[in-house]
């Protein structure tokens, strides 16, 4: 369907964009591809821009080579001759997922996990994921070789925030290497960023030392580092510069009493003192003023602890995970509803306080999955799901949707392509059936993903690696 003249008010005119090249796409990318013209009009959509703003009513939205070149309502915006014409009617769209804490491995038992590197790019992307961060990797090489083959066309997957091996001091991963000093910390980053890697990760056992040599490192090249820490206080590494910190307040181990600088008290020590802390007590509302006022990000991963807390309901996507996986979790998840002193009964109901104390704040508030632990945290399904807990926390859908786009792409500083829906920006959008600004679960029903202008059919990815994810 066309239309013979292409007329819109100037000012939703973009003579020339500064963009990335889009890719050729390879075979076997163009598999999953519905929808690759160089001029697609989407028409009376919906429009949920990722600003936190009210949805637009019955929108037109023009994709030229893969940016947004206008946007206006359908009854004043013309489609360009020899576009392809998608008739939205009923249907919203919100911007790309940025999401912060993804992975690319899936435990497949204790302490071990396998490289899930096709499936899981497959799946982040068929859940709406067009942009993400690896919140440290195991793989090594693996993650940065594919980051740069989905930014090819070579692969077919969301764009790639390349984080390195998690920067570490002794642990009981096989595949985590100890650092032996602060020096070594900084020959680590350096090794990395060399080799690629666009972001940092510290984990759980470094040293401050450790740590803030780090941070000066990736600093100088650049690059910023995050941390799910615990021999370091959030405090602590708020002073030595840190950008973000993972897991919303779960591993803060702050309100620890004595507990000894540069060593972890253990998971217990801080869920007890964690548990006694009000979300409203000035010892924790200092805390938060406190990142807040050193610039420091909070990453929540709700759906990773919801798997261990009794009560919750069975996590979306298990039917694509090897059958062998799949019954290991569902097994695990039996034995979590069967747990009635779970301490996690309490602290995810207080996290999910504590990380709405830190939003009204003004903190700059990321999400993430984390698809690790017992496993039950499936790409893609994770995403949305985690979507739905940030609304469960307090957040309206409007600002839970913000959270997973504008404010992630915010912290890449990438919030001039990506985040938002605006004329300029990359075209990187996800088709929803339904509204999901009324109701956050319809951001469930992904119809259609584009990446860079590109449509890829969500369908078509999630059937590919049905029964298989936790494989390859």
């Amino acid at each position: 369907m066309t239309t013979s003249t292409f007329c819109v008010p100037a000012l939703l005119l973009v003579p020339a964009l500064a963009t990335a090249q889009r890719p050729t796409l390879s075979t076997a990318v163009k598999q999953y591809v519905t929808v690759d013209t160089p001029v697609v009009a989407l028409t009376h959509v919906r429009v949920i821009d990722g600003t936190g703003a009210a949805p637009k009513e019955d929108r037109t939205l023009i994709i030229r080579d893969g940016n947004i070149i206008a946007l206006g309502a359908a009854r004043s915006t013309r489609v360009p001759e020899g576009a392809q014409v998608l008739d939205l009617t009923g249907k919203s769209v919100i911007p790309g997922l940025v999401m912060m804490h993804e992975h690319l491995y899936y435990p497949t038992g204790p302490g071990v996990y396998g490289a899930d590197y096709v499936s899981f790019s497959r799946l982040y992307l068929a859940g709406g994921v067009t942009s993400m961060r690896t919140g440290g990797n195991v793989g090594g090489y693996a993650d940065l070789n594919l980051a740069a083959a989905i930014k090819a066309g070579n692969q077919v997957g969301p764009w790639i925030d390349a984080t390195a091996p998690y920067v570490n001091g002794p642990s009981p991963f096989t595949q985590m290497y100890a650092l032996k000093d602060s020096a070594d910390a900084r020959r680590f980053v350096a090794f990395w960023a060399d080799a690629g890697a666009t972001s940092l990760k510290a984990y759980m056992n470094i040293t401050r030392a450790e740590l803030a040599a780090a941070v000066d490192e990736a600093h100088k090249r650049g690059l910023k580092i995050t941390g799910h820490l615990c021999s370091v206080t959030y405090r602590e590494a708020a002073d030595l510069g840190i950008d973000d910190l993972e897991h919303g307040f779960f591993v803060a181990t702050d309100f620890v009493k004595d507990k000894q600088p540069d060593l972890c008290p253990g998971q217990n020590a801080g869920i007890t003192a964690l548990g006694a802390v009000d979300p409203k007590s000035p010892e924790f509302t200092s805390l938060v003023q406190y990142l807040i006022a050193h610039h420091v990000a909070v990453t929540s991963t709700q759906t990773v602890f919801e798997t261990v807390t009794p009560g919750q309901p069975v996590p979306p996507g298990l039917d694509v995970l090897d059958p062998v996986l799949k019954t290991q979790f569902e097994q695990q998840y039996a034995r979590v509803q069967q747990n009635t002193t779970s301490p996690f009964a309490k602290l995810l109901g207080l996290d999910q306080a504590m990380e709405l104390a830190f939003f009204r704040a003004g903190g700059l508030l990321l999400a993430g999955t984390d698809p690790t632990g017992a496993g039950g945290v499936i790409p893609g399904y994770s995403d949305q799901r985690e979507a739905e807990l940030l609304v469960a926390s307090g957040l309206t859908p409007l600002e839970a949707i913000k959270v997973c786009t504008l404010n992630g792409a915010t912290y890449l500083g990438r919030a001039d392509r990506i985040g938002s829906i605006a004329v300029g920006k990359q075209a990187d959008l996800v088709v929803i059936d339904g509204n999901p600004a009324a109701g956050i679960a319809d951001i469930r029903h992904v119809s259609l993903v584009f990446k860079q202008g590109v449509g890829y059919d969500p369908a078509k990815l999630i059937e590919s690696v049905r029964g298989k994810v936790g494989l390859f």
